[in-house]
């Protein structure tokens, strides 16, 4: 890639950066202002100093889909978002691999201990 395009690549990611940034800010507050302090999973209240570990998450998975009552939002704490993002992940793979047919069909075919009752029973001469 020449420098003429590297550089609009790198402009592109920088303003689709800043406008994630700013949408995050505005659903932040405005979550943070409209519901307790509180995580909706463990139920850990929170201070405005420890306000930083509480986090906007999407019920959806939609980022962009912010209704302004908030239906859309829960606060979680940061382990317990970490813990959501991760059970959706696993549930996706879970759900892949049984939507595909050959992960769903396949099978063990190697017989490691196959020829072994042989073996044993043969005795040194």
């Amino acid at each position: 890639m020449d420098d003429t395009k590297r550089r609009h690549a790198d402009q592109v990611i920088a303003a689709a950066r800043r406008e994630r940034d700013a949408r995050e800010a505005g659903y932040r507050a405005q979550a943070l202002k409209l519901l307790p302090w509180i995580c909706a999973r463990c139920g850990r209240e929170f201070s405005r100093e420890r306000l930083r570990e509480l986090t906007v998450h999407h019920k959806d998975h939609n980022h962009d889909h912010n209704p302004p009552d908030g239906s859309n939002w829960e606060l979680l704490c940061v382990y317990c978002h970490d813990n959501e993002h991760a059970r959706e992940l696993d549930a996706e793979a879970a759900r892949r691999a049984v939507a595909n047919e050959e992960s769903a069909t396949a099978r063990a075919t190697a017989q490691p201990f196959a020829g072994l009752k042989d073996l044993l029973g043969k005795k040194e001469g």
